[in-house]
Order: C-alpha cells, then sequence, then structure tokens
C-alpha cells in the first residue's frame, strides 16, 4: 500500500469539503435566482456553446446526462420560458437551442452571486494540485 502523508488527507478533505459547500450554494442561489441547479447547468451550457447555442447531443456530452434526459431538460426549461429551439440551418433534423432574455438573465444572475465560491472552489482544487503533484515526485524519487 502506498503511503499516505497527513496533509493528503487534510488538502483532500478541504477539498471536498469545498465542494460540498459549492454545492450547496449552487442550489441556494440557483434557487434565489429562480432555477434549479440542473437548470442552471443547462443555461450556463448553452451560453457557452458556439454561438451561444446547443444541440442534445452538445447538451448530453457537456451535462453527462443520456439523450431522453437533456431532452426532457430541455422540454421543461423551454416551457419554463428560458430556452427556446429552432431548426438548424445546417441539418433540419437537429434543433438549436438558445436561451431566452429570461432564461440569459437568470443564468448571470446565478453565474455572478457565485463568483466568491468559484473562487474557494479554485483554491481549494490548487491545493489539491499541489499536494498531488508532491505525491507524483516523491514516486519519481522512489523510481
Amino acid at each position: 500500500m502506498q503511503p499516505i502523508s497527513d496533509i493528503e488527507l487534510e488538502r483532500a478533505a478541504g477539498f471536498r469539503a469545498a465542494l460540498r459547500r459549492f454545492l450547496v450554494r449552487t442550489e441556494e442561489i440557483a434557487s434565489a435566482a429562480g432555477l434549479t441547479p440542473q437548470r442552471y447547468d443547462l443555461l450556463l451550457a448553452i451560453k457557452t456553446g458556439p454561438n451561444e447555442t446547443a444541440t442534445i447531443t452538445d447538451l448530453c456530452g457537456q451535462l453527462s446526462l443520456s439523450q431522453t434526459a437533456a431532452s426532457e431538460l430541455v422540454k421543461r426549461a423551454e416551457q419554463a420560458g428560458l430556452v427556446t429551439k429552432s431548426t438548424s440551418p445546417r441539418d433540419g433534423r437537429v434543433s438549436l437551442i438558445v436561451l431566452t432574455e429570461d432564461g440569459e438573465r437568470m443564468m448571470i444572475e446565478t453565474f455572478v452571486g457565485l463568483r466568491d465560491e468559484r473562487r474557494q472552489l479554485y483554491d481549494a482544487m490548487s491545493a489539491m494540485g499541489l499536494s498531488f503533484r508532491a505525491l507524483l515526485h516523491s514516486h519519481d524519487d522512489v523510481l
């Protein structure tokens, strides 16, 4: 069994705690903006897609969802007035999904509200990265 340092364990615990805080705060801030965390993820994925659009296939990859789950999520978001669908000019079988004005406003409100949480999560990830790099270098010394 590989030796585990106390600092490695502490950084892993700190990262896990930061991740849990991030997820809890995402739920709180998204809810305050009128979104679920899953809808926030959907809107963010669409906003960052090519030309601020996405297809169901794009969303399956981005959100790690099955096609059925992604389609249902988009359908519910469309019914809530957060997104619209239109036929792709390149392929009539494909729908392009875009944010509505309300969808963009709610996504941005949530995104801005999570700035501090993203910074804290980044710090925790950086600390974990240091731990992993130290572990890798210690293994190089043994080899």
